[in-house]
């Protein structure tokens, strides 16, 4: 081969290589993200907690303590919702990290890293954020049940119907996630 065509070929490869480094500007911004959320989440704990000394005033009438205890129970499922978005960021920041630019060797020396982050391909990633985004729909879910009315024996079974695929739901990613480790197993054994 031209020593010419070698080099450009060399060149070419080294760019295209290194380019896989612009995956760097979604990590730093899905951890910039995450703290935002984290932050927004613990402010909005913060302001519940400061409403949690109220519902123990005896003077309160049983109908707006009511409303207080819906309100909160609404702020907590509201809290979890951030944070667990907020962990979303982080899976997604940490695997495209370990998956284009290098392993996390601090990650790899520690106990917890199997049981966080155990991601080898795109796959790995998906299954995880897929994870996380389920639960986050059934927490927004909860939030939305907080608030129903059911005025027909309809709007119940609509809401039975989708408790059921929630089951469903988790039930499906549970026998996955047990048939991807056994497929594993099987590999590993052979």
């Amino acid at each position: 081969m031209n020593p010419l065509l070698r080099m450009l070929e060399k060149g070419f490869e080294s760019i295209l290589w290194n380019s896989r480094l612009v995956v760097l500007v979604a990590v730093i911004t899905s951890l910039a993200t995450a703290f935002a959320v984290f932050y927004m989440a613990s402010v909005d704990v913060w302001n519940m907690l400061s409403h949690v000394p109220h519902y123990g005033d005896m003077d309160l009438p049983a109908e707006t303590r009511a409303d207080m205890r819906a309100m909160l129970v609404a702020h907590v499922v509201e809290i979890i919702d951030g944070y667990l978005l907020a962990t979303v960021l982080i899976i997604f920041a940490l695997g495209l990290y370990e998956l284009f630019i290098s392993r996390i060797d601090q990650a790899a020396n520690s106990e917890t890293h199997s049981r966080v982050l155990f991601i080898r391909n795109l796959d790995d990633l998906k299954n995880r954020l897929a994870k996380v985004v389920l639960m986050i729909l059934i927490v927004k879910f909860f939030e939305h049940a907080l608030n129903m009315d059911f005025d027909t024996a309809l709007d119940l079974l609509t809401f039975a119907g989708g408790i059921a695929l929630i089951g469903l739901a988790l039930f499906l990613t549970h026998a996955s996630e047990k048939h991807g480790e056994s497929a594993r197993d099987e590999d590993a054994s052979h």
